[in-house]
């Protein structure tokens, strides 16, 4: 593999960052490197802001709206996007129902439902883990009956989801259902299109610990004898399970977060030379210099790793996702212990009113150090999220190391 980029690599990556450098908005950039809240406003606003450049869904062919970049290309905007500080694209949308319905979907689903993401026009959440069927998401219990009566071919969709991220905003869901309980469990799943403005559909929010009640909440939400068009079936019906593994592939992918976290290394060290023990900087400490090197070390190697991916030029990798998934979020979880670490006492003080924006500085007095403590504990779930880690660790010794 070639480990240096070519002139044309440079010279996009020249040009990405011409773009971020004017048109990122210094407020947005300022809350994603504090790692202060962003409202559903901040997200939508960067969204279009792409969609006017033509570079919302960087992972999307040109037919579809998409720039046609490379693998490698892609990489190098997200990366890019990173370290600037931009809001992440939220990926429900962009880069994880587009995808299905790209690949399994009909024309009438492609022409309708893609140019609404891809301009921001719907807000999409997930609809998959259920109490009882996280981990084991095959297990899951909601239900969809086929039924043809004078209101139309629809299906009636009774269950309950959980976890939801971002229900509360949300236009559609795109839900796995079972609608045939007669088979194995696995195959006996479809996968459907819900608008949650629909009658019978209620979110109810899970209150977190960092009371973020805007962006980062999750939810239940219950379905109560909804109709869905039978129109909203993407592919076949009990052919769910093929397009949940399919979709789960682009989700892994993103998950290892490259770019964001040498943004964030990048941070630690900032912290770590401000703070000080014995009368110099913590980063020169031995214990805490030599914690910083060997996470730089892992980050380094799990970025090269992305690149092997990348250049065998696949739409979506296989298996290894699982492997970037793993330690991806590993390093993440790690960057998150570091920064309390290395702030200390002053990661202390839970202070919604600076964290929302309400007030201009932190109530202890260390704008750094006051979102660190609802950062670290935010970050505990990337290792749940996307399929537990201890399920990622079963695929890749069964379909990698064929144990």
């Amino acid at each position: 593999m070639d480990l240096y980029y070519s002139d044309e690599d440079l010279a996009f990556r020249d040009q990405v960052r011409a773009f971020l450098a004017s048109h990122l908005p210094p407020e947005l950039q300022h809350k994603v490197r504090q790692h202060l809240r962003l409202s559903r406003d901040d997200y939508v606003r960067w969204h279009r802001v792409l969609a006017a450049q033509g570079w919302a869904a960087p992972g999307w062919p040109v037919e579809y709206g998409g720039p046609g970049w490379t693998p490698l290309q892609r990489h190098i905007f997200e990366e890019e996007c990173a370290l600037a500080g931009t809001p992440q694209v939220l990926p429900f949308g962009v880069n994880m129902v587009a995808p299905v319905i790209m690949a399994f979907g009909s024309q009438q689903q492609k022409d309708y439902y893609l140019p609404r993401i891809l301009s921001c026009e719907d807000w999409w959440c997930q609809g998959y883990s259920e109490p009882g069927a996280g981990s084991d998401l095959a297990a899951l219990k909601t239900g969809a009956v086929h039924q043809q009566d004078s209101a139309g071919d629809h299906y009636i969709v009774n269950g309950q989801k959980t976890w939801t991220t971002l229900a509360q905003h949300a236009d559609m869901i795109f839900c796995l259902v079972r609608t045939d309980p007669g088979v194995r469990k696995q195959e006996g799943i479809s996968f459907l299109l819900i608008d949650m403005r629909s009658p019978g559909v209620t979110v109810r929010p899970i209150a977190m610990l960092d009371e973020d009640h805007e962006v980062n909440e999750v939810n239940e939400v219950f379905f109560d004898n909804v109709k869905v068009p039978v129109a909203n079936l993407v592919g076949q019906e009990n052919r769910g399970w093929t397009y949940a593994k399919y979709l789960l592939g682009h989700e892994r992918t993103g998950i290892a977060a490259v770019g964001r976290s040498k943004r964030e290394l990048a941070f630690v060290k900032r912290l770590a030379l401000r703070e000080r023990k014995r009368g110099r900087a913590l980063l020169d400490d031995p214990l805490f210099g030599a914690k910083v090197a060997a996470l730089e070390i892992e980050l380094m190697a799990l970025e090269m790793t992305v690149l092997r991916v990348l250049a065998r030029g696949e739409a979506a990798p296989g298996p290894e996702a699982s492997m970037l998934k793993v330690k991806g979020t590993e390093i993440q979880q790690a960057l998150t212990e570091l920064m309390i670490e290395a702030a200390g006492p002053l990661a202390l003080p839970f202070d919604p009113a600076y964290l929302s924006g309400a007030s201009e500085h932190a109530i202890a007095g260390d704008d750094d150090a006051a979102p660190l403590a609802g950062y670290y504990f935010n970050y505990r779930k990337t290792s749940i999220y996307g399929g537990s880690n201890e399920i990622q660790r079963n695929i890749i010794s069964q379909m990698i190391l064929g144990l």
